[in-house]
């Protein structure tokens, strides 16, 4: 009789045992499913989002041929809204990234700190409510010397005194998230500054027809009223504004000679921001654009999930 009560344990043991192994083997293979599901839906976002790409591209170039200028009234800045794709929708945006403050310009092609450019950073980091002092520490995080700038300046034995320690990059900046890396900088006043700048190569101008407020006023130095956000987007459906000319009219000589070597009315850079949807993953894309004088365009980098 004990004997058989033992079996019958023994059996319940194991069929309780028998049950939890189907039931983790069910489930680990449900989520081993729905990984894979999950990264095929990644993959085709992927793919989807550099066929717009390649269709931003092709935009850029026909508007090259059909305009002298680029102006957010033109159809590549217009927003691309939802569009259904198989399984899923795409929706994105060009953005003319000429129109921010280049962080590269901060230094000349010898390597050396371009003051013109420091005192026109700290102009818009004053216009956007940051500290102007940024500018000549992040002025000394490009430039080849390893001696700070005075009086705000900061080199190796700075960013060696952080914890964990590290250098300072001494070369161009690659995106404009290595702000973040300068020591003292708050994720807060980084998001002041972000919207405002751009990582480009050096010698790139400033295209006056999509700069925004900020980055107007910090060109013409508080000279005339370019701040009014509003005015600028009405003015700009027409047009080019202000236009070179416009700035000639209101600036005196020398000023508008001091600013003529750094603006534009054309671009020739630009970050397509691709958003694809398929099923229950969403895929974001950052790809910034190099589009060529001559004709032509490739993509210069991509970044994933964040700017």
């Amino acid at each position: 009789m004990r004997q058989r009560g033992v079996a019958l344990i023994t059996a319940i043991v194991l069929v309780a045992i028998a049950t939890v192994i189907a039931v983790y083997l069910g489930t680990r293979t449900a989520l081993d499913l729905r990984r894979t599901a999950g990264l095929i839906a990644l993959d085709q976002a992927r793919q989807v989002a550099l066929g717009a790409e390649a269709w931003a591209i092709e935009v850029l170039q026909d508007d090259q041929q059909e305009s002298q200028t680029d102006h957010p009234g033109e159809s590549w800045a217009q927003p691309i809204p939802p569009l259904p794709i198989d399984g899923g929708s795409i929706r994105g945006r060009l953005e003319d990234l000429q129109g921010r403050f280049n962080l590269n310009s901060l230094v000349a092609a010898n390597g050396r700190v371009d003051e013109v450019s420091v005192a026109l950073f700290e102009r818009l980091l004053d216009q956007v409510e940051a500290s102007p002092r940024w500018a000549r520490i992040m002025a000394d995080w490009i430039d080849v010397d390893t001696v700070p700038g005075f009086p705000e300046g900061a080199e190796d034995g700075d960013y060696l005194a952080q914890d964990p320690p590290y250098r300072a990059a001494n070369g161009a900046v690659v995106t404009v998230s290595e702000l973040l890396a300068l020591p003292g900088m708050t994720l807060a006043e980084f998001q002041r500054i972000q919207p405002w700048v751009a990582a480009l190569p050096a010698g790139t101008l400033i295209n006056v027809c999509t700069a925004p407020a900020p980055v107007l006023a910090a060109l013409v130095a508080g000279r005339t009223d370019f701040s009014d956000a509003e005015a600028l987007a009405r003015n700009r459906q027409a047009g080019c504004f202000p236009t070179l000319d416009d700035l000639r009219a209101t600036l005196t000589s020398e000023e508008f000679t001091g600013l003529q070597p750094v603006i534009a009315e054309s671009s020739n850079w630009f970050r397509l921001t691709s958003t694809v949807t398929i099923g229950t993953s969403e895929l974001t894309l950052y790809s910034l654009i190099g589009r060529q004088a001559g004709g032509g365009g490739r993509t210069v980098l991509r970044t994933a999930g964040t700017e």
